[in-house]
Formats: C-alpha cells, sequence, structure tokens
C-alpha cells in the first residue's frame, strides 16, 4: 500500500468513526496532495506537450518523497500557526492546530534523534573538510540527502550551525 493510499484508507476510516480532528487534517493533506499533483501535472504538459492525458495523469502522480514534503510542509505550517496562536493567548486554536500536527506526524518515517542528527553532521563535516559557519552550505548538502524525510531542516542546520561555531 502507498502512503497516498494509506491516507485515503485512513481518512475513510475516521470518517465511519467520526474523529472530526483526523477527518478535516486529512481533507486538507489529500487537498494539498491534490494541488501539488496539478502543479506537475501543469509543469509536465508544458515540458512535454505530446503527452497524452492518461500519460500525464500518471507522470503527474507524486512519488512517496513528494508526498512527505507535502506532509513537511502542512507541519511547518502548524508549528507556525501554534507559535501565533499561543502570542495571541488563544490556546483553543492552540491546542487544535497540534491535535492536527500529531495526525501528520503519523505519517512521517520515524524521525532521527538529535544525537544521532549529531553523529551524522560530525561525520559530513569531516568529509567535507568543513571549519567554520562559511562551510555551512557544504556540510548542509551533503547531510540532506541522507537526512531527507527523516529530520526537519531546521533542526538539522541548527545541529550542524552549533558544531561549526567553537565555542567561546
Amino acid at each position: 500500500m502507498t502512503l497516498k493510499e494509506k491516507i485515503r484508507e485512513d481518512f475513510k476510516k475516521f470518517l465511519k468513526e467520526k474523529k472530526e480532528v483526523e477527518v478535516s487534517t486529512l481533507r486538507m493533506l489529500n487537498a494539498a496532495i491534490f494541488n501539488r499533483e496539478k502543479e506537475k501535472r501543469y509543469k509536465l504538459s508544458q515540458e512535454k506537450p505530446e503527452l497524452k492525458e492518461k500519460d500525464l495523469e500518471k507522470e503527474s502522480q507524486l512519488i512517496k518523497e513528494e508526498i512527505l514534503q507535502v506532509i513537511f510542509s502542512e507541519i511547518k505550517k502548524r508549528k507556525e500557526s501554534i507559535l501565533l496562536f499561543e502570542k495571541g493567548k488563544r490556546e483553543d486554536l492552540a491546542k487544535k492546530e497540534k491535535k492536527e500536527m500529531e495526525v501528520l506526524k503519523n505519517y512521517l518515517p520515524k524521525q532521527l534523534s538529535e544525537e544521532e542528527i549529531k553523529k551524522m553532521a560530525k561525520k559530513a563535516i569531516k568529509e567535507v573538510g568543513a571549519e567554520s559557519l562559511k562551510d555551512l552550505g557544504k556540510v548542509m548538502s551533503k547531510l540532506m540527502p541522507k537526512v531527507k524525510g527523516k529530520a526537519e531542516g531546521s533542526l538539522v542546520s541548527k545541529i550542524v550551525k552549533e558544531l561549526l561555531i567553537p565555542e567561546k
């Protein structure tokens, strides 16, 4: 079963169980996936005008990594909303966003711990010979493909920066 199929099956299950938060979250996620596929289909139709409608539809289906990007994007939106709601003293809305974020996290692969990321970052720093913050880009480009989908870019960046900035 693909990730997209799992999301659809869970949506149907939650609909029957009348779980409102899960249903609305997965409805939004399905819409986001659908929109990303429409964007991809449009780009493909521009790049390859010779493609038939069936082939275009087939090629515009999102692969697992692309769906994970959509999920990460949705989680990021929730985090930003939570901060704003907490700042505005709207705990009720912040709580709703947190629940939605938990639902979305169920579809991500097991996330790496900070320790695991730190270990991988040290190895990447050594491999590229990074010595200061100027080399952040080199380290990140070496490290990100290895942690893609298993860690948030902002966390990886924070850890690499901590390792590159010498303690005073």
